[in-house]
């Protein structure tokens, strides 16, 4: 009831909610300035949760109870966390419609730095038929790519295909779409030639060029990192219906998302894989470039090489994450209180693994976190700290037992973010 009276009394100051910005509004905010108005709701947002870590803006009627200012200081940030999510979704989708004229900008400019290289490249060896089938199989693609950017261009562009299901750049996705696009180049470069060749002897030489002996290497690591994209994917998916994997949905997909886990730090398995697959990728066409009648001859111990990477950047997906669990359950005490069982009305603390997913972090994240006691659901109170908070983190959650619980042995089970249950684990209340 302090919480209720607290906040009819904040709202009449804040104007309720006609004052407020919903996902309607057409206001300079938001959506014509949907990066403007995220930045904003991120500085009150971060200015709330220290004012309230640091003791100030608490209402006079949840003062003198420090259950009831927790619940209010937490009901208040999570309000306040929904609208910085709900202007960050806003902020991607803005950005993703934008991207799609950037990927074809970046299209052409590839298209030009092709032509500047052919044309110095060409002082004192001249011009011959292979450059200009590489220029028209470049401008082919580029026409492509810039189309394919136009029908997804809500999307992402002609990085659609490669954004995963969790709004995040897809490591294995993008190495495929590498090799595809170089592979693709290749044959268009050859077939230009083909067309253009006038004896029989040169066509005939450039038919035996595609054939499987010169190329492959090349059509190994083709079938390998297309299979690794496809499979990488069925693997995902299971574990997160098998609840062995959690996933958070990101604002946008970055560009460090090649390189870094969900949580956004680096990933040794994405990183390998992406390294080594791009050295290849720039041999290849260099072997391209040198001799353009042929499908570029990757080395077997090249090859080879990539695939070791693939075999390590699946292993790698096999091994990340994991179910969160439950190791203990504890009741909580403040300093000077005496020992006793578990009641109504007391904290408890939660102690286990992976409570919070990767990439999970943000505030309004963690204000979904909910912890089932016997019958009751409870929700995971913010207790916000300079930078931070201090509840719930990735192995310890205290929450009330609320009077609603019944005495007696119960259940304990928590349900992360990312809608994962840990184990149950069995505790004893009393009256």
């Amino acid at each position: 009831m302090a919480v209720q009276e607290a906040r009819q009394g904040g709202g009449a100051d804040s104007g309720g909610p006609a004052g407020g910005h919903r996902g309607g509004c057409t206001c300079g905010d938001c959506p014509h300035g949907a990066r403007a108005g995220h930045r904003r709701a991120v500085a009150e947002f971060l200015l709330k949760r220290d004012e309230f870590a640091a003791g100030h803006g608490l209402p006079a009627a949840v003062a003198h109870s420090a259950s009831a200012s927790r619940q209010w200081v937490s009901e208040e940030l999570a309000q306040s966390a929904e609208l910085v999510a709900e202007r960050g979704r806003a902020e991607g989708d803005a950005w993703l419609i934008r991207l799609w004229w950037r990927t074809s900008c970046a299209v052409g400019a590839l298209a030009v730095l092709l032509l500047l290289a052919q044309a110095l490249t060409a002082i004192g060896a001249g011009w011959t038929s292979a450059r200009t089938a590489g220029l028209l199989a470049a401008l082919v693609m580029a026409g492509a790519l810039t189309a394919a950017s136009w029908f997804h261009r809500a999307r992402g562009g002609a990085l659609a295909p490669v954004i995963g299901e969790d709004n995040r750049l897809s490591t294995s996705r993008a190495v495929a779409g590498a090799w595809v696009l170089f592979v693709a180049y290749a044959v268009l470069l050859l077939a230009g030639r083909l067309a253009a060749a006038s004896g029989h002897e040169e066509r005939d030489a450039l038919i035996a060029g595609l054939e499987l002996a010169r190329g492959a290497g090349v059509v190994t690591v083709l079938a390998v990192v297309c299979g690794i994209a496809v499979l990488v994917r069925r693997i995902v998916g299971m574990r997160v219906l098998g609840q062995r994997l959690q996933k958070a949905r990101a604002d946008r997909p970055r560009a460090a998302d090649l390189l870094t886990d969900d949580s956004g730090r680096g990933s040794f398995a994405d990183l390998q894989y992406v390294v080594i697959s791009g050295v290849a990728l720039l041999f290849a066409a260099v072997r391209l470039a040198r001799r353009p009648d042929q499908l570029p001859d990757l080395p077997w111990g090249l090859a080879v090489v990539v695939l070791i990477s693939a075999a390590t950047y699946v292993a790698g997906k096999y091994a990340e994450g994991g179910r969160p669990v439950i190791l203990s359950v504890v009741r909580s005490r403040e300093a000077g209180a005496l020992d006793a069982p578990i009641r109504t009305g007391d904290d408890i603390e939660i102690r286990g693994a992976g409570f919070v997913p990767p990439g999970a972090q943000g505030a309004d994240r963690l204000s979904r976190m909910v912890v089932r006691i016997g019958a009751v659901h409870v929700h995971v109170p913010l207790v916000p700290v300079t930078g931070g908070f201090s509840n719930p983190t990735d192995a310890v959650l205290t929450v009330p037992v609320p009077v609603d619980v019944e005495p007696g042995r119960l259940d304990v089970q928590v349900v992360t973010a990312a809608g994962v249950e840990t184990n149950r684990y069995a505790i004893d209340v009393t009256e």
